[in-house]
């Protein structure tokens, strides 16, 4: 009898400790649930600008989203998570370049392609508009499209586009010019 006594005391002991761990695991999951969620959105944008295509876009988020779980406990300060991720994000999406055989274009603004559009080009000059986009991204290495893309299409200033591509912000501003002169030799503007 004493024996089911002291039983029934660890077996409720353990029911009341079992909660509490799942509870904390819960609470962990659920805090990492509500910073991702709150990041997708932008994670995505900017991965489809970078690679160019929604798809691999998809791919690196979730690849991201996966290596961001994985590392959760070395982030120190959830303040930081938007920067955190956002450097996850690049880098999955560099590494989705390095394997990509043949890079692809950054999808054409919706202007450029939308013939309902008041100021839409005839498709003669959107075809030549997106072969002259496709020719001039081509010529960028995928370090340069992606300091390319954080500063011009993602806003960024170059100190943050520095600390997202996890360079130092003089490499930062001179893979800027270098892309920049290479872009401009393609269109045509001047000479490499």
């Amino acid at each position: 009898m004493q024996g089911e006594l002291v039983t029934d005391r660890i077996d409720q002991e353990r029911g009341r400790l079992r909660p509490l761990v799942v509870t904390a695991a819960d609470a962990r999951a659920a805090a990492f649930r509500g910073l991702i969620e709150a990041e997708l959105d932008r994670a995505y944008r900017l991965a489809t600008v970078i690679l160019g295509d929604r798809y691999d876009a998809e791919d690196a988020v979730h690849d991201a989203a996966e290596a961001a779980w994985r590392r959760w406990s070395d982030l120190r300060d959830e303040q930081r998570f938007q920067s955190w991720f956002g450097k996850i994000v690049v880098n999955a999406c560099r590494d989705r370049l390095r394997r990509r055989r043949r890079r692809r274009l950054v999808e054409i603004p919706r202007l450029v392609l939308d013939k309902e559009h008041p100021m839409a080009p005839d498709a003669a000059d959107a075809l030549a508009l997106r072969d002259v986009l496709r020719r001039a991204f081509d010529a960028l290495s995928p370090e340069e499209r992606i300091v390319v893309v954080l500063r011009y299409e993602a806003d960024l200033t170059v100190p943050r586009v520095a600390e997202l591509a996890g360079i130092p912000e003089g490499t930062a501003k001179s893979r800027l010019h270098h892309a920049l002169r290479k872009l401009r030799a393609v269109i045509g503007e001047e000479e490499p």
